[in-house]
């Protein structure tokens, strides 16, 4: 990336720059709680995740004191198909190691901003000088520490260093702010599908002769007041067994030709798993189709509001569609037989996640589950109306979370555009920071 600003090594601007390890025993001394040891799975672009975060005791912990992660410091992967990805670590995650796949980072506090190298190394044009670097002359990717030391950064004075960070770091803090505004919206109509549908709370109250608490009158008069015995146990009376097929046409996606490249292009979304982590709703994707390719396969294409569930390789992930999409074979999608049940719909199959993997396994390496398999997965059946008071009840906890979401990429978008600009000092920082 070319800049206006002078250039420094990093290996000049850092008090430390080194790579962690495995303690002794590996994986087998690994506990519930403890110190945290940081790995290349925790560690991407977009920020730390704490998903098969490990941790050791005290006695571990001191054998890689050398390694130790202090607040600020910036962790890049160093080696494997993870290489290049770097951030920083959360205070909360503190105390904590590192492995020997993950390098620690500690700019000198008075000549380099460590937000802004940060945003640096994770900037379009030096991730791809990084991966290039990592590929050239060894069987496997990796950096090594002469490597990231000989790294040239753009210098501004540290002031406007911080002024960077600080602009591209409000668009981040804003990004995080939604994603666990969304984490509490979401888990609030979680609980309501739960305390409706799993355990029975507005049944239970009927019976006992209350009033059922936390709905209106119209939703709770769609409520029985007893129970009977089922194939699935005691049940609301009135409710019954049935399979997934109930709620609506199911769909199992397919993939266009990719020898046509002229199949793909901005057209429409194309769901592939990747897309569905962590989303309830998909407003997004690592590719698109054409015109072309959603006609060659035109039957494929899902509504808003239908329902996506992965069923192989990483099977019971649910999200819902934003508009009109297609997926690929690996998902097998509802489309509900009425909209204003989706949301009913969506909480149904997200429960389902253990029996999609429990009956995908069938000992194969891949887990697989058919169409057919998962159009007869068993579940509760209950009213319609009583779907669309659910469906009504918890609509706009569930479009706020899509509207942040939608925020959410648009903040995501403009801060990808701002950081070359930013980092090559094309833009005017004071003025950009008088405007965020």
């Amino acid at each position: 990336m070319e800049s206006k600003w002078p250039t420094v090594r990093l290996g000049d601007m850092c008090e430390k720059i080194g790579s962690g390890a495995t303690p002794r025993g590996g994986s087998e001394v690994y506990q519930a709680n403890g110190i945290a040891l940081i790995r290349s799975q925790n560690i991407y672009n977009d920020g730390f995740k704490w998903d098969g975060l490990a941790f050791v005791g005290e006695k571990h912990a001191q054998e890689l004191e050398n390694v130790t992660v202090q607040t600020g410091d910036i962790l890049l992967n160093i080696t494997g198909d993870s290489v290049a990805r770097a951030c920083q670590v959360p205070d909360n995650v503190l105390p904590a190691r590192v492995n020997q796949h993950v390098a620690i980072i500690r700019p000198l506090q008075d000549s380099l901003d460590a937000r802004y190298l940060r945003y640096y190394l994770v900037s379009p044009a030096m991730q791809q000088y990084m991966l290039a670097l990592a590929a050239a002359g060894a069987t496997r990717n990796a950096l090594t520490k002469g490597m990231i030391e000989a790294f040239r950064i753009p210098a501004p004075l540290l002031s406007e260093q911080k002024a960077i960070a600080h602009i591209l770091g409000t668009l981040d803090d804003k990004i995080a702010l939604n994603r666990r505004m969304n984490e509490t919206l979401e888990a609030m109509a979680r609980a309501i599908f739960k305390s409706w549908f799993v355990d029975f709370d507005p049944v239970r109250a009927k019976a006992e002769g209350r009033q059922p608490s936390g709905m209106d009158a119209e939703a709770a008069v769609l409520f029985p007041d007893s129970f009977e015995d089922s194939p699935l146990g005691k049940i609301p009376k009135g409710w019954r067994e049935g399979t997934v097929s109930a709620l609506g046409e199911v769909i199992c996606g397919k993939t266009p030709p990719t020898s046509d490249p002229l199949n793909y292009g901005s057209d429409m979304l194309f769901i592939t798993i990747p897309d569905m982590h962590g989303k309830v709703f998909v407003t997004e994707t690592s590719k698109r189709l054409s015109i072309k390719g959603v006609e060659t396969q035109a039957n494929k294409t899902l509504p808003p509001y239908s329902i996506c569930v992965s069923c192989i390789a990483t099977p019971g992930l649910v999200a819902i569609t934003y508009e009109p999409s297609q997926t690929n074979q690996q998902i097998n999608s509802i489309i509900p037989d009425n909209k204003d049940t989706a949301f009913y719909c969506y909480y149904v199959l997200h429960g389902l996640a253990e029996e999609i993997r429990a009956r995908g396994s069938g000992g194969s390496v891949v887990t697989n589950l058919n169409k057919g398999q998962f159009s007869i997965l068993p579940i509760l059946i209950v009213p319609k109306k009583l779907m669309m008071a659910f469906h009504c009840t918890v609509k706009q906890l569930l479009e706020k979370l899509l509207t942040n979401e939608k925020q959410s990429r648009t903040l995501a978008t403009t801060r990808d555009a701002l950081l070359p600009k930013l980092l090559s000092g094309e833009i005017n920082v004071k003025n950009l920071e008088e405007i965020i």
